[in-house]
């Protein structure tokens, strides 16, 4: 978790620089629900056949051009009834208290509020980066389908950051609090502070995976790092994932994906002081590096790779990875930055030389969401991505959704 004291640029300028290291700023007050409107419904135009979506948006989800809404996240529920689009729930960063879910029946055309996580009426204190995961087979007494949500509770006094896990059994209606995975100090990101940010879930060899960034270690100023659960009450030992090979470097900000057979991504954005020479001044840049592995616990031993395009073009800040079956026999790499409206996408298996630039109509957002469409027993949605974002850190916007064609 960084703030940023520098404009964005937009995505024709091939050198942008996104530059930030203060104390959270807009962040926590955008968490706190400040200036945000009713639903917006939107008309997008007619869907396809059932069961089947077409591109479209960007769409209004909720807010307005005032609200300071980021982090979108969404999950895809894994059933549907016969002939409907399967059910989409949504939240953002900046909608509180707590975190608002929004539904779609739809395919993401229109929304409507569902509940809170947690319940509005016993939420206190600030919560950010939420994140969303629906269990792909039953887990430590819950079924396939369940869903778990994490985030990061500031504390009813703003005194520690909280990396915190939910479940619900009835789609998102209720939720009941299970366990803190990690704990650390005041919401600071000024290196030597003791916070924890940015949790990502996963489920993997019958062990639920969460990983976070982490300021704890005296060794780094943040490094990224997972725990593990079996029974999502208790947790296991910290494991490094990726650290600088200086203390002032930053990693943060993981997701993972799933590639082709047993190989895993991992993105992150690499924090490094704009002069090393001085590294105590406020001025980093955040530019997206990546790791690959035959074991998502394993990315601590595999090569810390920067993520360029063949014009030398290297995106920056907050990247999100996912993975699409489509675009060919290796499928296709998705990978969002903060400064880019423009997607970065890899059909070599994250090969370095084979990134490059692809263009939508979704606009750029701070930790843009991506949910491809096309997965087992959805061949009519070969190549079709869900896409749902806010506003670029430290702008105004309401969230918005849509679906791009990977092959349009």
């Amino acid at each position: 978790m960084k703030d940023r004291n520098a404009p964005v640029s937009d995505s024709t300028n091939l050198t942008p620089r996104i530059s930030r290291r203060v104390l959270l700023g807009a962040g926590a007050a955008a968490a706190a629900g400040v200036g945000l409107a009713a639903p917006a419904f939107a008309d997008p135009g007619p869907a396809a056949g059932p069961g089947g979506v077409t591109p479209f948006g960007p769409v209004v989800v909720t807010g307005q051009s005032s609200s300071r809404t980021s982090y979108a996240r969404a999950v895809r529920l894994g059933t549907s009834a016969p002939g409907k689009s399967q059910t989409l729930l949504a939240t953002y960063q900046g909608g509180g208290p707590g975190f608002p879910l929004y539904r779609s029946d739809d395919a993401g055309r229109t929304w409507t509020k569902q509940s809170s996580v947690p319940d509005a009426g016993t939420a206190s204190g600030v919560y950010l980066q939420p994140f969303l995961y629906e269990l792909p087979r039953a887990f430590a007494g819950l079924p396939k389908g369940a869903l778990h949500f994490s985030c990061n509770w500031l504390g009813k006094s703003f005194d520690s950051t909280n990396i915190q896990l939910y479940a619900s059994t009835d789609g998102g209606l209720t939720w009941q609090f299970l366990s803190t995975v990690a704990q650390g100090g005041p919401a600071n990101t000024t290196n030597g502070a003791t916070p924890v940010w940015e949790p990502f879930l996963l489920l993997h060899n019958d062990k639920l995976i969460c990983y976070y960034s982490d300021q704890r270690d005296p060794h780094f100023g943040q490094k990224l790092a997972h725990q593990t659960s079996t029974d999502l009450r208790t947790w296991g030992p910290v494991v490094d994932d990726a650290t600088g090979t200086a203390y002032a470097e930053r990693p943060g900000m993981t997701t993972v994906a799933r590639l082709k057979g047993d190989l895993w991504i991992m993105t992150y954005e690499f924090g490094e002081p704009d002069d090393p020479s001085n590294p105590d001044q406020n001025n980093y840049s955040y530019h997206v590096h990546y790791r690959l592995a035959k074991d998502p616990e394993s990315f601590r031993f595999s090569p810390d790779t920067p993520l360029v395009d063949p014009n030398g073009y290297a995106p920056n800040g907050a990247p999100v990875v996912t993975w699409s079956r489509s675009g060919g026999v290796n499928g296709t790499i998705i990978v969002t930055g903060n400064d880019d409206q423009d997607f970065l996408i890899n059909r070599e298996l994250g090969d370095p030389g084979a990134w490059r630039r692809f263009s939508s109509p979704m606009p750029a957002g701070y930790s843009r969401f991506t949910i491809p469409m096309d997965g087992p027993g959805d061949p009519q949605n070969r190549g079709l991505v869900f896409v749902i974002t806010g506003a670029q850190y430290g702008k105004t916007g309401p969230v918005e959704a849509g679906i791009i064609a990977l092959d349009g």
